[in-house]
């Protein structure tokens, strides 16, 4: 299924979320336990380098990560299933939904109210991998094979399998280096500003998913 808005913004679009994806992955690896709460091959990972005993990493926060990217991909796949034929109201729903757990999250951070360590961590884990889940399921829908917003292997894959060293397709490889750069800017200013700050850093990834929801219903098709 296509996405209901011109190239330029859908583009704008789907590179916004991967921005998000490294801030919200920086939050998670450098403050929750080193973990991720996006990518869940590093899970996976994790998981086995935890049963190693002296390893220096826990089985909570990766398992507590997939349980709640596999919920958000649920109702993800559910939202698709009901707002499929109405696109640009179930992206709206869909990203602005993940945009406002992400900017709620970010205020009870900065309030004090969920931790970066203890029991409260676990439920400010479960809720960003549900977001993250809830936009894989979205996204896989309707974004270009080369905007996965979450996972670079394959882009980076293409870039290179398909340049003219590779396969000789010589294919566009702007949109590729977008999303690898997106990410790694995402991922650098989230590992900046915490330094001083993790709840603003959550609300900025809200922001910015935010204004991606606002581009799905507003931009213009053509």
């Amino acid at each position: 299924m296509g996405v209901p808005v011109g190239a330029r913004w859908e583009v704008g679009a789907f590179l916004g979320l991967t921005a998000a994806t490294g801030l919200i992955d920086a939050v998670s690896y450098l403050k929750l336990g080193h973990t991720f709460v996006a990518n869940m091959t590093g899970n996976v990972v994790f998981l086995g380098f935890a049963v190693a005993p002296g390893s220096g990493f826990r089985l909570g926060p990766p398992v507590v990560a997939v349980l709640g990217f596999v919920l958000g991909s649920l109702l993800g796949g559910r939202a698709a299933r009901i707002l499929e034929a109405h696109p640009r109201r179930w992206l709206g729903v869909a990203f602005g939904a993940q945009a406002a757990v992400l900017l709620l999250c970010g205020l009870l951070v900065g309030a004090g109210v969920l931790h970066e360590s203890g029991g409260t961590s676990y439920v400010l884990i479960l809720a960003l991998a549900a977001c993250f889940g809830l936009q894989n399921a979205t996204v896989r829908h309707v974004a270009p094979k080369d905007l996965t917003t979450t996972v670079l292997t394959l882009t980076l894959t293409g870039l290179a399998a398909d340049s003219v060293l590779g396969s000789g397709r010589a294919a566009s490889p702007y949109r590729r280096l977008g999303s690898i750069l997106a990410m790694l800017a995402g991922a650098a200013a989230g590992a900046f500003l915490l330094q001083a700050t993790t709840g603003w850093v959550i609300a900025l990834a809200g922001a910015v998913v935010a204004a991606a929801a606002a581009i799905f219903v507003l931009a213009p098709a053509g």
